[in-house]
């Protein structure tokens, strides 16, 4: 073989080797093909350090996190996850993240209490890569936080806990969004919380239609406000029509396995809920 041959010949495996692990990547997650960004809120793992949570992130075979603020940092690093951390801390987090190969996507649930907290805020999210921020805010500062998302182009959703919480209902959310009056404001569909809270989470996402920027993903035991997580699939949250609905909406963004029981080992629970999802990606319509 001369030089031209073991130089085309090596282009050729090369390619290969891309096209194949392409391919895997797509099987594994097939999500991706729709523009969902399967990952998980930190909160889930709220017994551990932010450092640990990466890591249980990634040994359920997700990409993606959503930090949320007061974790512990861990890893080696002092402190805790706040939007006031210094530009060293950031860095250092920011490495804790690409050591790992998992992405930053959104923060929250957070809000501020100053129009210079607020503004801080949107800073840390710039310098972080964030894409989504988490909030249930004041009414009176709607207005300020939709020119803060159009001006830094950063999403900002509103999140949803079950009644009697203020924003439980969608109807509530889409009258802030409205008040907020930028395209970059939109919602948090947490659809466990719906189901606490006495209602249909498929009704709920026809609602918000055209304003889901994030969600909070989660499967009940029961419809209850005791109610509690299960694997995503076998309780009541009706995940496949869910799933159905959101594609039917044509949804991108992150999704946030959000499991809140067996504290202490429910990577477990997260990874198995990851496969059922990834599973039900297929049979979808």
């Amino acid at each position: 073989m001369n030089y031209k041959q073991h130089v085309w010949s090596s282009l050729i495996a090369i390619v290969a080797i891309v096209f194949t692990t392409s391919v895997l990547k797509a099987q594994d997650r097939p999500e991706e093909k729709l523009g969902w960004k399967l990952g998980a809120q930190a909160y889930s793992f709220n017994r551990f350090t932010f450092a640990e949570a990466i890591a249980k992130v990634d040994s359920c075979k997700l990409k993606y996190i959503e930090a949320y603020p007061g974790q512990t940092i861990g890893g080696g690093i002092e402190g805790k996850m706040d939007f006031a951390m210094s530009k060293e801390k950031r860095a250092q987090v920011l490495q804790l993240l690409k050591d790992k190969g998992i992405t930053l996507v959104a923060f929250g649930v957070v809000s501020a209490d100053s129009p210079e907290a607020w503004r801080q805020l949107f800073e840390f999210a710039k310098a972080m890569g964030i894409k989504n921020i988490n909030t249930e805010p004041k009414q009176e500062d709607l207005p300020l936080i939709g020119k803060l998302a159009t001006e830094f182009k950063i999403k900002v959703s509103i999140h949803n806990h079950p009644n009697p919480t203020h924003y439980w209902s969608p109807e509530i959310v889409l009258n802030a969004i409205q008040l907020a009056n930028s395209k970059y404001v939109g919602a948090c569909a947490d659809i466990g919380h719906w189901v606490r809270s006495g209602l249909d989470p498929i009704e709920c996402l026809q609602k918000y239609k055209g304003h889901i920027n994030h969600l909070h993903f989660k499967d009940l035991n029961e419809k209850s406000r005791n109610a509690h997580d299960v694997h995503w699939g076998t309780g009541v949250g009706n995940i496949k029509g869910v799933m159905q609905e959101l594609k039917n909406q044509k949804f991108k963004g992150m999704l946030s396995a959000e499991y809140e029981y067996n504290w202490l080992a429910n990577s477990a629970d997260i990874a198995a809920s990851a496969e059922n999802f990834r599973k039900l990606v297929k049979e979808l319509k």
